[in-house]
């Protein structure tokens, strides 16, 4: 009986090895947490600190503000290489530090080295979207209006065309944006032109939205770019695809962690 007792205690255990080893892959909904064990749920078991994707509430402890200080931010301006660019005295260190504080999530979740990774992908993308933050707006915008967005019907006369570090684009993504951040997207999108601030917060809303959890889930750069402007990948636009690569490695190299793996989209 005691060896029967010991072999059912030994198969227990391995099956509860396997059962915690599977939902380690976490593919949680959208509205869940992944656990620091890789389970799925709500609330500061699940959201708080360790939380590895998802809504996650929690943090690693890493201060954003400390991965980019003024050298990292400012070499970013100081590559430009267009004479008289908006960005230039718009786009501000303070001001990104300012606005990350709203999305306590960004860059702190995983180990420091994840952080590191998410901000340099955030950058890369911001780098190759304005041209090194030179761009605030941009050029020959269209309306980009979609009609048949119900619930975010376009103003007249207003266009939404890309504006801020991540070019945000179509009526619904600045309704949407407006709303979490509080201003009127619809009727005044040019405020993400205009207000530093708000500018960073617009594109800190659309990363959090699209881009953070595949990054911090582990399925890399690439999935950023799918996330960002899918039209790009699988062979739509290989050189778009490699300058934005190509600014992510480097702003990896300029903190010095390793990129990771699955780089293209």
């Amino acid at each position: 009986m005691k060896n029967l007792v010991s072999f059912l205690t030994l198969l227990s255990l391995l099956l509860g090895g396997e059962q915690c080893v599977s939902a380690q892959k976490c593919s949680c909904r959208t509205s869940e947490c992944c656990s620091k064990y890789g389970y799925c749920g709500n609330g500061p078991d699940y959201c708080g600190p360790d939380c590895h994707s998802g809504p996650c509430t929690g943090s690693n402890g890493v201060k954003v503000g400390d991965i980019v200080t003024d050298a990292f931010f400012n070499g970013i301006i100081a590559k430009q290489d267009r004479p008289n660019c908006a960005g230039k005295g718009f786009y501000t260190r303070p001001r990104f530090v300012e606005a990350a504080a709203a999305y306590p999530s960004f860059g702190t979740i995983g180990s420091p080295d994840d952080s590191k990774r998410e901000i340099a992908a955030f950058f890369a993308h911001v780098a190759h979207e304005t041209e090194k933050m030179c761009f605030i707006e941009e050029t020959g915008g269209q309306t980009f209006c979609n009609a048949t967005v119900a619930k975010w019907p376009c103003a007249a006369n207003k266009r939404y065309y890309g504006r801020g570090p991540l070019q945000l684009t179509w009526n619904y993504n600045y309704g949407e944006a407006g709303e979490a951040i509080g201003f009127n997207g619809l009727s005044n999108p040019e405020i993400v032109a205009t207000d530093p601030l708000i500018s960073f917060k617009a594109s800190l809303w659309f990363w959090q939205q699209n881009s953070h959890n595949p990054f911090v889930s582990g399925k890399g750069f690439g999935a950023t770019i799918r996330a960002i402007n899918s039209i790009e990948c699988n062979g739509g636009n290989a050189g778009q695809v490699a300058s934005r690569v190509n600014y992510y490695k480097d702003y990896c190299n300029q903190l010095r962690v390793d990129p990771g793996a699955n780089l293209q989209c």
